[in-house]
C-alpha cells in the first residue's frame, strides 16, 4: 500500500488500492506524439502487461506516426496496431482513463503547460533525442531511432522493476526521476 504521509486524499490515483494485481495507467507525453512516445507506449504495453497500461499523446500532435517508428516496432516484433499521434488533451478530458504516472519524453513537452490532470498523477521527465529530427541518410535516420528505442527500453526495464506498492510517494518520485537519467547515449554505445 502507497503511504501518503500528510498529503491527504489530494494525492490522486496512486492512492487508491494498490495490491500487486493493480494495473498502473502511464501516459508519455512528447510535442508530436509521432516518434519517442509512441515507441513507449509499445514498449510498455509489452514489457509491463499486466502490471502496466501505456498511452501516449502531445501538446501539438503531428497527426500521423513517423513511419519509422512503425518499421522499428513490427521488426522488433513489437505492437504497432492502433498506435496513431493524438492530442494530450484526451487524457485530461471527463471519462479518460484515470492516469497514474506521467513521462515527458522530450525537452519540449517538459516545459510546456501541460492540461490539468485529473488525479494529480506523477510525473517524471524522461527526456529522449528526438529520432524524427536527425538529418542524414536512411542509416543515420535508423540509427536514431533504434538508439531512442534502446533508451526507453533500459528505463522502462527499470519502470517494470520497481516495487510501486510498496514505496511511499516520495520514495517513488525519486525513483520516477532517477530512471529519467538511465539509458542516455553514452550509456546505450
Amino acid at each position: 500500500m502507497l503511504r501518503s504521509g500528510a498529503e491527504g486524499p489530494a494525492c490522486g490515483n496512486l492512492l487508491r488500492e494498490m495490491t500487486t494485481d493493480r494495473v498502473y495507467n502511464v501516459l508519455f507525453l512528447c510535442t508530436g506524439n509521432s516518434a519517442r512516445s509512441i515507441l513507449a507506449e509499445s514498449l510498455l504495453n509489452t514489457l509491463g502487461r499486466g502490471k502496466f497500461r501505456a498511452f501516449s499523446g502531445g501538446s501539438f500532435p503531428k497527426g500521423q506516426v513517423h513511419p519509422m517508428a512503425i518499421e522499428l516496432l513490427q521488426r522488433m516484433n513489437l505492437p504497432s496496431e492502433n498506435l496513431r499521434s493524438k492530442s494530450w488533451d484526451e487524457f485530461a478530458a471527463a471519462g479518460a482513463a484515470p492516469i497514474d504516472l506521467i513521462f515527458t519524453v522530450c525537452d519540449n513537452a517538459a516545459g510546456e503547460v501541460c492540461p490539468i490532470w485529473p488525479g494529480k498523477p506523477m510525473t517524471a521527465h524522461w527526456g529522449i533525442a528526438d529520432p524524427a529530427a536527425v538529418e542524414g541518410t536512411d542509416a543515420e535516420k535508423a540509427f536514431a531511432f533504434r538508439k531512442a528505442l534502446r533508451e526507453l527500453e533500459t528505463r522502462i526495464k527499470l519502470l517494470t522493476s520497481l516495487p510501486i506498492d510498496s514505496l511511499d510517494r516520495m520514495t517513488l518520485q525519486a525513483k520516477l526521476r532517477e530512471i529519467g537519467k538511465a539509458g542516455t547515449a553514452a550509456e546505450c554505445a
